[in-house]
């Protein structure tokens, strides 16, 4: 079987080695999807355990078009009696770059009539649209003269985790904070800190990765769970192996936020998320910290200057670069952001950087190495 795992620009490289862990073969990275193959157990899984992924795809039919016709007749060559009934509601997703369709919303339109008439010739009668809460959500991807239909086995996205119940003004995406935390190799053995948490994102998902929890834990449901052919003895299987696997944090994970009204979210969340014992969150400014042992990750998602005036947002960063070179001795420190101007005033050396996308802002991920005396020592 063949599946299309989508995700965030620049985390394919960190998904596609997540699917490798999950048992997935054939391995191909696209721009913001990885193709892969397995079976009805990897697909679960994947949908369970990955932490990287928005959703995954189940490509059910590929054909060339030369006409609108044609993509109508292509669709009504599918056996939609494998993945549905005249009683199963559906939803299509059109995904359309082509010349022979003027907007998205008329190909949705054929294939939506092609799915109806296919069960109305065969059965008498036709299954029904439902755009809230879609038994079946189908995907509609045309590229130039290329179609591919595919289920979504998720439906619901993968970031949303279930853990969230409180959230600050801007949240950073939980994909794109796991992916964060696994572009840098931080794997739980050393202590972590984030002094700017906001609403939690990334000590929680900090928290899942040191205990081995899995993101979909939290969630009660999953787009295949509707599929004619859904297992159910299946998904608890792969629940119960997960459940065997998880284990206490090794390292001391922690944040801070001025807010006091962000660290009391901090707290619902990772009461929500099973993570009060292993993830410690107090009120402080960063300005006021200093780490009490060196070796430390520190993960910082500091504000972009929507709200703040420029000079504040300067000064911030400033100080931002002054507290980790001077209180985080030995220290490997990540910053994502996406003010390139305010990022100068850090006013240090960075080893690495990385292009992410937080929702639609082009943001930079930044390591800064701190050296403890002299670097070249």
């Amino acid at each position: 079987m063949k599946f299309v795992a989508k995700t965030l620009y620049g985390l394919e490289q960190v998904l596609s080695g997540e699917l490798v862990s999950l048992g997935a073969s054939n391995i191909k990275v696209l721009n913001r999807a990885v193709l892969f193959e397995g079976n009805k157990e990897l697909l679960y899984r994947v949908n369970y355990c990955s932490r990287t992924a928005l959703s995954v795809l189940m490509p059910i039919d590929e054909f060339r078009i030369r006409s609108k016709e044609d993509l109508y007749d292509g669709a009504m060559r599918i056996r939609w009696d494998k993945y549905m009934n005249d009683e199963t509601t559906f939803s299509i997703v059109p995904v359309v770059n082509s010349h022979y369709f003027a907007h998205t919303g008329f190909p949705a339109l054929i294939l939506k009539d092609a799915v109806a008439d296919f069960f109305r010739q065969r059965k008498g009668r036709r299954p029904n649209v439902d755009q809230n809460d879609p038994d079946l959500l189908i995907n509609l991807h045309i590229s130039n003269n290329l179609v591919t239909i595919s289920l979504d086995s998720t439906v619901v996205p993968l970031y949303k985790r279930g853990y969230r119940k409180e959230q600050s003004i801007a949240p950073l995406n939980e994909v794109l904070a796991a992916g964060m935390l696994l572009i840098s190799g931080w794997d739980g053995s050393r202590d972590l800190v984030d002094p700017m948490c906001g609403s939690g994102t990334i000590p929680i998902e900090a928290g899942l990765i040191a205990c081995n929890i899995p993101p979909g834990k939290f969630r009660s449901s999953f787009g295949f769970m509707k599929w004619n052919d859904y297992e159910d003895d299946l998904l608890r299987k792969i629940k119960a192996d997960c459940e065997e696997q998880i284990r206490k944090p090794a390292a001391l994970i922690s944040g801070s936020d001025i807010s006091p009204k962000a660290v009391e979210q901090s707290e619902i969340n990772l009461a929500s998320a099973g993570l009060l014992d292993y993830v410690s969150i107090r009120v402080s400014d960063f300005a006021d910290l200093k780490s009490d042992s060196p070796g430390k990750y520190i993960f910082i998602n500091p504000p972009y200057g929507i709200r703040i005036m420029p000079e504040e947002l300067n000064g911030l960063y400033g100080m931002i670069g002054t507290k980790l070179k001077h209180g985080f001795p030995d220290s490997s420190a990540w910053i994502i952001t996406p003010n390139m101007e305010a990022l100068k005033h850090v006013g240090l050396k960075p080893e690495n950087k990385y292009t992410l996308f937080n929702g639609s802002l082009k943001c930079v991920l930044v390591r800064y190495e701190m050296y403890q005396g002299s670097r070249k020592r």
